[in-house]
């Protein structure tokens, strides 16, 4: 039988457990979003110094771009990087932009 101080102390550590994984998602958002940036920063660099990188999946990403198919870019782009919608545009706008 379930007393009311084991009651209240499954409620604590169930409210411990969440507002701890919440915490960590917070976190890890912010991470992904700090890691996006230097990413884009990193890209802008290699870019501006004409250094080619050898990646076939973002080759397959330019090419889909190249071709006039935005949309399908972005998703190869999402699937190869993990990006969100908004980076994956900006992404392709830059490769159409080439």
């Amino acid at each position: 039988m379930i007393t009311t101080v084991d009651s209240v102390a499954l409620s604590l550590i169930a409210l411990i457990v969440f507002v701890s994984v919440i915490g960590h998602e917070a976190r890890f958002s912010r991470l992904d979003k700090r890691l996006a940036r230097i990413e884009r920063k990193v890209d802008l660099l290699l870019g501006h110094l004409d250094v080619p990188v050898e990646d076939p999946e973002m080759d397959a990403v330019a090419a889909l771009a190249r071709d006039g198919k935005a949309v399908e870019a972005m998703k190869e782009y999402r699937r190869v990087t993990g990006a969100g919608l908004k980076e994956a545009k900006e992404a392709v706008d830059r490769l159409r932009a080439r």
